[in-house]
């Protein structure tokens, strides 16, 4: 019987994913499983991933001939899961030896719907830990008892899918929003979190996630960027009024952040993204866009973005 299946979606990655494979080595049991999913390569990806096959026992490869995402590359290798539990790593991070087996003690131990781990930010030769937001710790809590206040960063701003391990069996919940090609974690983490019944965070950080990779969607500003404003259209759709400060007041500091890199943008797409961050914003209620103010240099971008016609 497989305990854990880990779904590795992967695109053009052969600097990275040999890193990641022998780091899955290091974690393989008879009871794991590793769900490797080719994104259409055009690389040398997919040689080195076969290159694993002798090494990493319970290996499943999923190519694409089309490149379809990261959001249906996670559902696609998701479907084939046979696993108790799931959890995910992409193809250019790597993982400490034996993080895995401590992810399936701690939500064994925990006996709860799913658990937030911490993680190890990597730029270069510099190592960062990044501390999930909740301070409570080793504590079974309901998901939507942390999703506010507004002004504060919780759960729900900490989306990464990889940061932790989920029963497999929450089904639909763990399924991403396969039209996005860049945040469709943010809907993903307040489904997650307004419909599960039970979560826990843990004081366990062995993910090593690459920063600043050339090529990932952080650093590329193509068209693929204005599906950030589809993914809070996501978020926002039939949210509790309870919860709708938050999402704003969210959506409203990481479009601030999005203008900021402006710069990576072409003037045509600058000019798109402004024109739909201003669409965006004075769709607003009012009394929202003023209760989720920023700090004043980030409310000076929103406020000239209101000028935008």
């Amino acid at each position: 019987m497989i305990k854990l299946s880990v779904v590795v979606p992967v695109r053009d990655a052969e600097l990275y994913i040999s890193d990641a494979l022998t780091s899955l080595t290091r974690n393989a049991r008879r009871d794991f499983e590793f769900i490797v999913v080719d994104d259409g390569s055009t690389d040398a990806t997919g040689q080195i991933i076969e290159d694993f096959r002798g090494d990493l026992p319970g290996l499943v490869v999923l190519r694409n001939e089309t490149a379809v995402g990261l959001a249906d590359a996670r559902n696609l290798g998701t479907s084939l899961a046979s696993g108790r539990y799931l959890t995910f790593m992409d193809g250019d991070d790597w993982l400490a030896p034996g993080y895995l087996g401590e992810l399936v003690e701690a939500i064994e131990r925990l006996g709860c719907d799913f658990v937030r781990v911490d993680h190890i930010q990597v730029e270069g030769r510099k190592r960062v830990i990044h501390r999930a937001p909740l301070a409570v710790r080793e504590t079974v809590l309901k998901p939507r008892d942390h999703i506010l206040p507004a002004d504060v960063k919780t759960m729900v701003d900490y989306p990464y899918a990889w940061a932790g391990i989920y029963r497999r069996d929450l089904g639909e919940l763990l399924t991403f929003p396969g039209h996005l090609h860049t945040a469709e974690d943010r809907p993903w983490i307040w489904r997650l979190h307004r419909q599960a019944g039970s979560f826990a965070v843990v004081s366990l950080a062995g993910l090593f996630y690459r920063r600043m990779v050339s090529g990932s969607l952080t650093q590329i500003g193509d068209a693929r960027q204005l599906h950030f404003f589809d993914a809070f259209d996501l978020v926002l759709a039939d949210l509790e009024e309870e919860f709708t400060p938050k999402a704003v007041r969210t959506f409203c500091a990481l479009l601030a952040h999005h203008l900021e890199l402006g710069d990576r943008f072409s003037p045509e797409l600058r000019a798109r993204f402004e024109k739909r961050g201003a669409d965006a914003l004075r769709r607003l209620p009012p009394g929202l866009l003023t209760a989720g103010r920023l700090e004043p240099e980030r409310d000076q971008i929103l406020q000239r973005l209101l000028e935008v016609r």
